[in-house]
């Protein structure tokens, strides 16, 4: 990785996760093994987020262990990386040795990953490691039918402990990661303006007669010209009807003059993520009713962008935005106002045209650890982003920014990108 992030965000970051962990106590983690694709093929390696925050590490076959009151200082933290391979090296690159793993991580004592089980046996028949904190992916709306590494991690470390005590790291480390260091702020503030440049490109490139598939290559241009290692999610790139489809992404389909192009895309720079919405209209140029449509959804994002500061929650935003874009549906014409006095109270009639929440929390995941009771603080990073999804008319309409609370008004990661009407005609003009 280039210009890695100081190592001093992640001793802070093992440093605030030590401080909460039970006495007698040891935390072991692993890192992420490459992703099968097809064949002999694997997809691009990805660390796995929790490991990185505490590590900085990009390597697979390695693990981190920490036991913050153990005797011996020098063992309190220990790295350990895969050991050199000549072969590997050969075929695949030169690898990262003790001395490289140390500055990335700020971690001292950096054995090979062949000493690791070993050496958890010490720590775990020593009487320091009585509770083994292991980690776990736990968001809330994820489902997935692979066994992870970390799941089968966990249970080789039961299987070979099962008489200790067990705790998890992830309630602590979520709570951790939701609110941001300066050093991940400046770095996810690089990634937003990389994002913009793509979207900039669009502005510049966008017209009937092309197919979504290039305008992901205009992006993804932009993307590696600026060191970005890609996606930091499937893009959207959605045109028309498509742009009613909330996780579409496909991007295949023709460009039609009249229509609507709908983007949600976002770059990964060293491992943390960005995430932007913005809808324009393909030929340069947006209808009378795709202006109304559009200045509903910006009318509702200006107001709720308020509700960002120390203090709100998810909760409050969603609300929100789901009674004041009721308001403009019905301005719309898409229900009158008895027709909601008559509404089945389970299945409210916005729905239909807004089915999605407001807001989610950003870092090292596009969707990151949360908590959508817990109050806003500062250095905190979320998404606000309304939209409207009328499927018989093909409008799909979406605009996204990325905000930091802070002590006062919060602060858009996109500042200055076009979001007015007249702002977008303008630069698909020039």
């Amino acid at each position: 990785m280039n210009n890695p992030i100081p190592n001093q965000l992640f001793i802070r970051n093992r440093t605030n996760l030590a401080a909460q962990l039970l006495p007698k106590s040891v935390a072991v983690f692993t890192a992420n093994e490459p992703m099968p694709r097809n064949g002999d093929e694997f997809y691009p390696f990805r660390q796995q987020s929790d490991f990185f925050y505490l590590t900085g590490i990009n390597e697979e076959n390695a693990f981190l262990l920490l036991s913050p009151d153990y005797p011996d200082e020098t063992m309190r933290e220990v790295l350990f990386i895969e050991p050199y391979d000549e072969v590997k090296a050969t075929w695949q690159g030169e690898m990262l040795d003790a001395q490289q793993a140390a500055e990335l991580s700020g971690i001292k004592t950096v054995k090979g990953s062949d000493a690791f089980w070993m050496t958890l046996n010490d720590f775990a028949y020593s009487g320091y490691g009585d509770t083994i904190f292991l980690n776990s992916y736990e968001y809330p709306k994820y489902e997935c039918a692979v066994e992870t590494i970390q799941q089968r991690f966990v249970k080789q470390v039961r299987e070979r402990y099962p008489m200790h005590n067990y705790g998890r790291t992830a309630p602590m480390l979520n709570a951790l990661r939701m609110v941001k260091s300066q050093e991940e702020i400046d770095v996810m503030q690089q990634a937003c303006d990389i994002t913009a440049k793509a979207f900039h490109r669009c502005l510049a490139t966008v017209r009937p007669g092309m197919y979504e598939y290039q305008v992901q290559a205009e992006i993804e241009y932009i993307f590696k010209q600026n060191n970005a290692t890609g996606h930091a999610y499937a893009p959207i790139i959605a045109g028309g009807k498509n742009g009613c489809c909330l996780h579409y992404s496909k991007n295949q389909s023709l460009l039609n003059d009249g229509d609507l192009l709908l983007f949600d895309i976002g770059c990964e720079l060293k491992n943390y993520a960005s995430d932007l919405s913005r809808t324009i209209p393909i030929n340069g140029k947006f209808t009378p009713r795709q202006k109304d449509c559009y200045n509903a959804v910006l009318r509702v994002m200006k107001e709720i962008t308020q509700l960002y500061r120390p203090g709100g929650c998810i909760n409050e935003i969603n609300e929100t935005t789901y009674r004041l874009m009721e308001q403009e549906m019905i301005r719309l014409g898409l229900f009158t106002a008895e027709d909601v006095k008559k509404q089945n109270p389970e299945k409210p009639l916005y729905r239909k045209y807004l089915m999605h929440g407001m807001a989610h929390h950003i870092g090292l995941d596009v969707h990151d650890s949360i908590d959508k009771f817990k109050p806003f603080a500062p250095r905190m990073i979320l998404s606000c982003e309304p939209g409207i999804y009328i499927r018989e008319e093909g409008i799909g309409i979406r605009i996204e920014n990325d905000l930091l609370i802070t002590d006062g008004e919060p602060v858009n990661l996109f500042e200055g990108l076009p979001t007015e009407i007249e702002e977008i005609e303008s630069a698909m003009r020039k």
